[in-house]
């Protein structure tokens, strides 16, 4: 019995650990650009597009724009899976095991 409530314990411990680390992932950020740095994306630990920059000189380019914002956009959530993996096995250290396959992005959508 007193291992059951130890291990409740546990479980209790890393849920509030896991509460307190998703209310955090909004101060990791990630900044990417395309077309050499013509258009810049920044994105958050959420997953949320914070801002986009485009040049000047594209701006009358409307296809252009279009497919350098799509192209940084998905280079940034790229980096930001990434960044999101490695601030988790930080912050959790052995709470949550290392499983082949298990994505903790998912737990933050």
């Amino acid at each position: 019995m007193l291992d059951m409530m130890k291990m409740m314990g546990k479980l209790k411990e890393a849920q509030e650990k896991m509460k307190k680390i998703k209310d955090e992932l909004d101060t990791i950020e990630v900044s990417s650009d395309s077309g050499a740095g013509l258009v810049k994306v920044v994105v958050n630990g959420k997953k949320e597009l914070i801002s986009v920059e485009i040049d000047e000189s594209i701006l009358n380019e409307k296809d252009m724009v279009q497919d350098l914002v799509v192209a940084a956009s998905n280079k940034a959530l790229k980096e930001i899976d990434i960044k999101i993996k490695d601030y988790m096995k930080e912050k959790t250290g052995d709470i949550i095991p290392n499983i082949p396959g298990f994505d903790m992005g998912n737990l933050f959508k």
